[in-house]
């Protein structure tokens, strides 16, 4: 890990609890357009932390049965549920860590993430992808999903993302990796 990745890590695990706070309260804000989710096709939801007191409602209410975590371990430990927890409620997980505000998924993990929702897709479950406020790391997953699943270019699912859940935040490090797994895709498709 170089300086400037280090300094990315530390400065997001300073960060971390204060813009958990800022999500929080900007999801309580009367006439808030920031809900704490957004149901974004039939199989997906895009969202902040599914903190413990949400989770059961998750699998409950929105069919969920599948969660992707792109968190590193210390976003989770002490207010979302464990691996065994979501077990115990029939839910699978899949952790793909990623550093928060500086950090862009792996093509690898998006193709491991893209793989996941989809096997439960075709399943008829819902998958809660998330990260620390369902802006970045996990809009760019859901961005890989929507590419692999109707084609579309990068700009395209961001896009289709932002009509719903407007507040999305993908940088500019992420649309080159949505541009990488696009070309990637279309590589596989012709060959």
């Amino acid at each position: 890990m170089g300086v400037a990745e280090a300094l990315g890590a530390g400065a997001a695990r300073l960060l971390f609890y204060p813009t958990l706070l800022y999500t929080a309260a900007r999801a309580q804000l009367p006439g808030s357009r920031r809900p704490w989710f957004h149901r974004i096709d039939g199989a997906v939801l895009l969202g902040a932390l599914p903190l413990r007191g949400r989770s059961r409602g998750l699998v409950a209410e929105e069919n969920v049965r599948a969660v992707v975590t792109l968190n590193e371990e210390y976003e989770t430990r002490f207010l979302c549920c464990s691996p065994q927890e979501w077990e115990a409620m029939g839910v699978e997980q899949l952790r793909l860590s990623t550093v928060d505000l500086t950090g862009v998924p792996t093509l690898e993990n998006l193709r491991k993430g893209v793989e996941f929702i989809l096997k439960h897709r075709v399943c008829g479950h819902s998958v809660y992808v998330h990260c620390k406020a369902g802006r970045s790391r996990s809009a760019t997953m859901v961005a890989a999903y929507l590419i692999q699943l109707h084609h579309w270019t990068p700009q395209e699912a961001i896009e289709a993302i932002a009509k719903i859940r407007p507040h999305i935040l993908i940088r500019h490090k992420q649309v080159q990796i949505l541009e990488k797994f696009h070309r990637n895709m279309i590589a596989r498709t012709t060959a």
